[in-house]
């Protein structure tokens, strides 16, 4: 008989914890199930990978135990379906137990239970072998859901404390799992350790079991709730403290205590966003002028006038004048508006009028936000959240650039042909810069409730330059410091992906340190902890150099709240003016420690990367100086931290701030490389290898050139590249990388070559072969530019065959290209493997140092010695194999430079010089048809107007 409560009868029951219970064993019962039905059936089978097999691998992953093969699949999937039921039971009691008057985080949670459900089952339905990408997709929902359901579930547990106990062991396991399930993944794909994938199964495993027993603690909360539904102890009822009630009384004046703080506002969040995404704006735009300013020396082979347009973020010298100061910040909302112009620029035919339209923009970005500053100023909690804003507007940049392979969806320089967002972008920023201008800004920027500054405006001004100059050139791309450490193959160090997102959760993790320990930023130990990781990055190469980095990162983002606080103390045109300008002078030193063959004076700063670092350094040390001072002198307002209303204010940034990490992290998921890359003709053992120097990625138009790159060398069936004049890892070439898109797009190994801190214009290998071994070389140059060079051994066809990437110094300087035609002549006589030169030498054939690369020195042979019209720079070489073809290919609009082809066939003797016909060559062995006569899109054989082939 059904029993009787006070509030009526009782028709039936059932206790809440029997929900619990059947979710663990229904979830349980699935994958063990699909375990032992796999270990019976198909043991060896799904213990194999793509490298190793049985014994040296003898322990099965999950995804190979419950998605490849029947019937194992099917036990998993019907005991999976078996717990959906359960499951959205078990979400909707968590959500009636934990639900509270005027709290929206129950409701959060709840939506999130349900979504990750929903994904679950589309990663258990649809499987790798079914659709890679949706599974894929399914797959990273679940895994992204996963931190804020764990998070949601820790923060509403009603005050049980075994329940809590439990909870946190079984989330912090998890959570600790993840960093070697991560290292031996890596250890596996990357660098094909033995046994490293049985080692990654049992922590894939653990994770499993993990996220099953972390949803079963539910059943020591749910055993005072019975479905009919009665509550018969009254816990969902509002009586009964829970963890976040516990959290927002105990720790209220800390991070965490603020962050579960009540009164969640749509609005506020929705602010929040659209300062963000202007913070996001002004940088895409300040980061694509650069890019558009490089393309004119570039294309005019030297200085052109337009490099002028450097100096355009100076504008906030106008705030000086105090009519128009009044005028930009009663029309706030119009100079925001303005600043978008620099979005639409795409469509501006003509580069100099494009670039006009950016720097046009770029100066009202720099105007209306160093206004907005100092508009606030006698408001500490909007000021904070302005800078806040402007500092994850980088960091969405940055992350927004990690997932377009290092191009900004929105720059000018990007269209829709090659993977632009520019009109979503803009409708973006319209809306934006509307709902954060809907209040004006105070134009007497609260002179009457400060007092007057005391000292120089100078040092907070250096400051400014200093900071801005730090993040532009180091933080702009989550790949820039990680090229800076980066010495090639076998790793040994960080890789872009997936560790460019290490770079973002330092960048995180220091502005949350600028926003809630302002006094610690200030501080002296502090300032020294950032100069320590500065010449640590600067110093050292490979994981050390890289921590460096990191901490370089954090310091940088946390102390932007410090510096800029304390420079709008100070009259804004002289002190932002000042900012901007010397902030212009870094760019321009980090450049001519390049281009020092180029520039007026250039030979002083020659190779002097560590001299710009130092006074970025200085700089930021002088506006700490200055901070420090206002601080002691009582010249600050009461600090944030102290403000009910910006502390709220603050626990909305950390959730656009936790949502850039979820996404930067799903990035990394999505695109680690797969490692299983395979030449377009294995059975001829045959490698199509070429030279190409790519004008660092930008194309006549004005656009960027990684996907025209990439659908010609899928056309030509390339199988080894050399690019030269790769290098884009700084500001004026927009911290970008295009070696990214190509290796992914293409499948291909990569070798970045030696990074922007060695000074050269950069050389690049992708190879569909395995890089066994890769060193960098800088070549001796006395006089002109720095010559660097590859020197990579990959497996092709179970033999192993050195490749040579290399670009000689310029014509100017005849003994710098003489010294080093002997130093890599000796590199390459000293292989005794069969190689390859992909190479821009500089010389013509027959005459000079060719006599030096094609010698009995080096043992190379050119790969056709009568091929001598219009070839003054790009040549291939190669020994100890069968060359079998040759072709030039003409570049249309994308570069300065034909691409150079050869064929060769592994572990078959060299050859002669003599040419046959095409019908004596195997089919396999033959140049695509595609681009005889007048090709495609202006790419053809060229020259002799069709490919040579060679008995």
């Amino acid at each position: 008989m059904a029993p009787k409560h006070r509030d009526g009868d009782v028709v039936a029951s059932f206790p809440g914890e029997y929900i619990s219970w059947i979710h663990t064993t229904f979830a349980y019962a699935a994958f063990l199930g699909a375990f032992v039905v796999g270990c019976a059936l198909h043991y060896q089978k799904i213990v194999q990978n793509e490298h190793f097999g049985y014994p040296i691998e003898w322990f099965p992953s999950v995804s190979a135990t419950i998605g490849d093969r029947y019937p194992e699949r099917s036990v998993f999937q019907v005991f999976i379906a078996l717990t959906s039921a359960p499951r959205f039971l078990l979400v909707i009691l968590w959500y009636i137990l934990t639900a509270r008057p005027n709290s929206s985080l129950p409701k959060f949670v709840f939506g999130v239970g349900v979504f990750r459900t929903l994904t679950c089952g589309g990663w258990t339905y649809v499987t790798s072998t079914d659709d890679h990408d949706w599974h894929d997709i399914f797959m990273i929902s679940y895994l992204v859901a996963t931190l804020p359901w764990t998070i949601g579930c820790l923060a509403l547990s009603p005050n049980n404390p075994k329940a809590i106990f439990y909870r946190k062991v079984f989330a912090g396991s998890f959570f600790a799992t993840l960093i070697p399930l991560v290292y031996f993944f890596i250890q596996h794909k990357v660098h094909r350790v033995p046994g490293a994938y049985t080692i990654y199964a049992f922590f894939e495993w653990s994770l499993v079991l993990l996220d099953v027993a972390f949803d079963a603690v539910t059943a020591l909360d749910f055993n005072g709730l019975e479905l009919v539904v009665k509550d018969v102890k009254g816990t969902s009822r509002g009586n009964s403290k829970n963890v976040s009630d516990k959290i927002r009384q105990t720790e209220k004046d800390k991070p965490v205590g603020q962050v579960f703080a009540p009164g969640f506002s749509n609005g506020a969040l929705l602010d929040a966003l659209a300062e963000v995404y202007a913070g996001y704006i002004f940088w895409s735009v300040l980061t694509g002028l650069g890019l558009l300013i490089w393309y004119f020396p570039l294309w005019h082979m030297g200085i052109s006038g337009y490099e002028a347009f450097v100096m355009t973020p100076v504008s906030p010298f106008l705030l000086g004048i105090t009519s128009f100061r009044k005028l930009v910040i009663t029309n706030i909302r119009v100079v925001y508006l303005l600043s978008i112009s620099g979005l639409l620029a795409y469509l501006v035919a003509s580069p100099e009028w494009r670039l006009t339209t950016v720097g046009f923009s770029v100066s009202t970005g720099c105007l209306a936000w160093s206004a907005s500053w100092w508009a606030d100023r006698a408001q500490p909690a909007k000021l904070e959240g302005r800078i806040a804003a402007f500092s994850l507007g980088l960091l969405a940049s940055s992350v927004a650039k990690y997932a377009f392979q290092t191009n900004n969806p929105v720059w000018p320089a990007v269209h829709a042909a090659n993977g632009g967002w520019n009109k979503t972008g803009t409708l973006l920023a319209i809306l934006a810069m509307l709902r954060m201008t809907r209040r004006p800004l105070d134009v007497t920027g609260g002179v009457s409730s400060l007092k007057v500054p005391s000292g120089s405006a100078f040092p907070a001004a250096l400051g400014i330059s200093g900071l801005m100059f730090g993040m532009h050139s180091l933080l702009s791309d989550s790949s820039t410091m990680i090229s800076w450490v980066w010495e090639g193959y076998p790793i040994r160090g960080p890789m872009a992906v997936p560790h460019g997102s290490y770079t973002l959760f330092a960048m995180g993790l220091g502005l949350l340190i600028g926003l809630y320990y302002p006094k610690f930023t200030r501080s002296w130990t502090f300032y020294g902890i950032g100069a320590t990781g500065a010449a640590v990055l600067t110093g050292f190469s490979r994981w050390f150099g890289f921590y460096g980095g990191l901490t370089l990162a954090a310091y940088l983002m946390a102390v932007a709240p410090a510096l800029i606080s304390n420079a709008v103390r100070f009259p804004p045109g002289r002190t932002f003016f000042l900012g901007f300008f010397f902030y212009n002078v870094l760019v321009l030193a980090h450049v001519w420690v390049v281009a020092y063959a180029f520039v007026p004076g250039g030979p002083l700063m020659r190779e002097h990367t560590d001299w710009v670092m130092t006074a970025m350094m200085l700089a930021i040390g002088a506006g700490v100086f200055s901070a420090t001072a206002s601080a002691s002198n009582g010249k600050t307002k009461t600090s944030p931290n102290s403000n009910p209303a910006a502390r709220k204010q603050r626990s909305y940034f950390l959730y656009i701030l936790l949502g850039l990490q979820l996404l930067s992290v799903s990035v990394s998921y999505l695109r680690f490389p797969s490692y299983d890359y395979t030449p377009y003709h294995a059975p001829e053992k045959s490698i199509t290898a070429g030279i190409w120097t790519i004008h660092f990625g930008l194309d006549e138009p004005l656009f960027t050139s990684e996907r025209r790159m990439a659908q010609l060398l899928r056309e030509l069936e390339v199988d080894v590249v050399g690019l030269l004049e790769s290098d884009t890892q700084r500001i004026i070439m927009g911290n970008r990388d295009p070696t990214q898109h190509l290796a992914e797009e293409l499948g291909m190994w990569v070798d970045y070559g030696p990074g922007p801190n060695k000074h050269t214009w950069g050389c690049a290998l992708l190879s569909k072969f395995p890089i066994i071994n890769s060193t960098h070389h800088l070549l001796p140059s006395p006089v002109g530019e720095l010559a660097p060079a590859i020197h990579a051994t990959i497996e092709a066809y179970g033999e192993l065959v050195d490749v040579f990437v290399f670009h000689s110094g310029q014509e100017e300087d005849p003994e710098d290209r003489r010294l080093q035609s002997l130093y890599l002549a000796d590199l390459m006589g000293s292989s005794p493997r069969p190689s390859i030169l992909l190479s821009y030498l500089v010389t013509k054939p027959g005459e000079g140092n060719y006599h030096t690369y094609v010698s009995e020195r080096s043992g190379m042979r050119d790969i056709d010695p009568a091929d001598n019209w219009d070839r003054w720079c790009e040549y291939i070489l190669y020994k100890g194999l069968r060359r079998s073809g040759y072709a030039r290919v003409s570049r249309d609009s994308i570069t300065d430079t034909e691409l150079q082809l050869g064929k060769f066939v592994v572990g078959s003797p060299e050859g002669g010089n003599d040419h046959i016909s095409e019908d004596e060559v195997p089919e396999g062995l033959r140049f695509p048809k595609l681009f005889r006569g007048e090709g495609v899109r202006g790419h053809r054989y060229h020259v002799f107007d069709e490919p040579w082939y060679y008995a």
